[in-house]
């Protein structure tokens, strides 16, 4: 469980933001509805956003496989 504290931390300050601090919808959620709709006018800044927001729920997934997978061999 210790190795899934940091990419968990991860998720909520940086996935999640800005709703931890202000109410407002997460940055990921608006940028995956926006590719979900063609992705139209999306620029550069736009990509890195949604990678940042993005990376620490893959990280997050691949450490929970990780420790899924670790009792097992």
């Amino acid at each position: 469980m210790r190795r899934l504290l940091m990419p968990a931390l991860a998720c909520l300050i940086i996935g999640l933001a800005p709703w931890p601090v202000t109410g407002q919808t997460p940055h990921l959620w608006g940028k995956l509805h926006w590719v979900a709709g063609g992705g139209h006018g999306m620029g550069a800044i736009d990509v890195f956003d949604l990678f940042l927001h993005g990376a620490p729920w893959i990280w997050l997934a691949v450490a929970v496989a990780r420790t899924a997978t670790a009792g097992r061999g």
